[in-house]
């Protein structure tokens, strides 16, 4: 555990950083930028990612190229706090870290099963590459299933990943994957709760969470009800094992017969109790928004270093997220009404 002064540190850190977080009006304006190079612009002098675009060209810069600067951030923002608890801040960046790896793995997994490996490109910012374990070069010339399995040797993925290992001609079954990928993320996260944390900061922790996966949860029952028109048991085996939910409720709602009596269920489980009043997002953004809420609440009343610290880590991801919404809806050519609708930050009451 941290020392007093220590804690007191990264108190005081954490939400002096938080404090140049950007803002709603920050939003609105990034909202009326036409272009990548004017969101680049705009980031690189007028917010606190000066520091880090410094070297960046807001003239020829691409969309993905941005992504990765600005998801580095987050590395480095980890890495000051570390300075002041490093135990906390090595902890949460190896979260990030596998976190990064699993989305890449994923995006991989997408590529093969459209046929469209060949030619992928690895868009991997340094900071990972000096810390993953996954033969990022092997990843880039990968072309099926066991090349990509190939690059992940000497990781926990490739375990995880060997027993779904499709048959010739078959599709992969995404779902299933991605499940197992979340379950080893998150089962890892909540070990190390457990083994460093105690009292009141494992509480909050482990809150900071379960606020999350309860509503992800639920939001793949209902995709999975709605879009897929999946049977109960495709339903359960896409749920992660993770929920303060009573599973009678979880039941109820994995039979229940569209997305209005899923919800008039949700409504009434303690976290649906808590959550899901006053949501009008899009479904699949109300995980990441309750968690944006939690973590505002937390980092300013919080009294565990650990947990004002992990909360400003989300709160970051938050705004990253919001950013790379507006970036691909300039992609698309979206109006600024309908960009804002799908921003957390911008809708927080």
């Amino acid at each position: 555990m941290l020392s007093n002064l220590s804690s007191n540190a990264v108190l005081a850190k954490a939400r002096g950083m938080h404090g140049k977080c950007l803002n709603k009006q920050n939003f609105n304006e990034l909202l009326m930028c036409k272009s990548v190079s004017e969101i680049a612009y705009y980031l690189k002098n007028r917010t606190h990612y000066n520091g880090i675009l410094s070297t960046v060209n807001e003239i020829d810069v691409s969309r993905s190229e941005l992504e990765i600067v600005l998801k580095q951030k987050l590395f480095e923002d980890c890495a000051a706090l570390g300075k002041y608890g490093s135990s906390v801040g090595e902890r949460f960046a190896e979260y990030l870290i596998r976190r990064s790896e699993i989305e890449q793995i994923m995006h991989s997994l997408i590529l093969i099963n459209s046929g469209k490996s060949e030619g992928y490109t690895v868009y991997i910012p340094e900071y990972l590459q000096k810390k993953t374990g996954i033969d990022m070069e092997a990843l880039g010339r990968m072309k099926n299933y066991d090349d990509l399995l190939k690059a992940l040797d000497g990781t926990p993925y490739r375990k995880i990943l060997e027993p779904f290992k499709p048959e010739p001609g078959q599709l992969l079954d995404y779902t299933k994957v991605e499940n197992a990928l979340y379950t080893y993320l998150y089962g890892t996260v909540f070990t190390m709760i457990d083994k460093h944390y105690k009292g009141g900061a494992a509480k909050e922790l482990r809150e900071l969470f379960n606020s999350y996966l309860d509503l992800d949860n639920y939001v793949r029952i209902v995709r999975m009800k709605t879009f897929y028109k999946a049977p109960p048991e495709a339903i359960r085996g896409a749920l992660l094992p993770f929920s303060t939910i009573r599973k009678n409720f979880i039941e109820e709602m994995i039979n229940a017969k569209d997305e209005e009596e899923v919800r008039a269920i949700m409504a009434k489980t303690s976290p649906g109790k808590r959550y899901l009043k006053n949501q009008e997002a899009f479904e699949d953004d109300i995980p990441l928004r309750v968690q944006y809420s939690t973590c505002r609440h937390a980092i300013h009343f919080s009294t565990h270093s650990p947990v004002v610290m992990l909360s400003y880590i989300f709160i970051k991801q938050a705004e990253i997220y919001d950013i790379i919404n507006i970036i691909e809806g300039i992609r698309y050519q979206l109006p600024p009404s309908k960009i804002s609708k799908l921003l957390t930050i911008v809708n927080f009451q």
